[in-house]
């Protein structure tokens, strides 16, 4: 079984991603060939490079470049989740393994805003208006090589919504895997 979460920022897709590791799958990221990619050019590792890195990486290889270098490294033996599918093309590629289900994890922006004021992360937006326009960018794509998360998550099998508890999420996932298992 292949599984891939796509979603807007501070969505809780890591989160999903980390529970379904909990549970003995294998977890890994979209972003991961970029992380590649950018150590192998000595790039630091930031949200900016990472952005600017899968744009190039898209530009060069294809709008399903990070899905198909993954794909390379992934086994179908083992159940796996990937983190942050960005591109329809991604989840085109994906859909090339047999028990692949893309699921969106949604939140509304606001409750997402105060998530991400919590959870500090680096590289981050540290004020609302700059949020909103982050969000404005990845949305749609302006070329084949950008992000375009609305058109990803038109793509989604599952929908997750994501606006209560971490308590609640995991009664969520505990249903979700019980019944793709079944």
């Amino acid at each position: 079984m292949l599984l891939a979460v796509t979603g807007r920022n501070a969505a809780g897709k890591t989160t999903v991603v980390e529970w379904f590791v909990e549970q003995g799958w294998n977890g890994c990221s979209c972003s991961d060939s970029i992380r590649h990619w950018l150590r192998e050019n000595g790039k630091e590792i930031n949200r900016e490079n990472l952005t600017q890195g899968g744009r190039t990486l898209r530009s060069e290889g294809g709008p399903g470049i990070l899905a198909e270098l993954l794909l390379e490294r992934i086994s179908p033996e083992q159940p796996t989740i990937i983190d942050s599918i960005r591109t329809p093309d991604e989840v085109h590629a994906l859909r090339e393994r047999e028990g692949f289900l893309l699921i969106e994890v949604n939140v509304p922006a606001d409750l997402r805003w105060e998530r991400m004021q919590q959870r500090a992360r680096e590289g981050d937006p540290e004020n609302y208006q700059d949020f909103l326009a982050q969000e404005e960018t990845e949305a749609v794509a302006k070329n084949p090589s950008g992000q375009a998360l609305i058109a990803t998550a038109e793509l989604a099998d599952l929908l997750i919504i994501n606006d209560g508890t971490r308590q609640e999420l995991d009664d969520s996932l505990k249903i979700l895997l019980s019944t793709i298992e079944s």
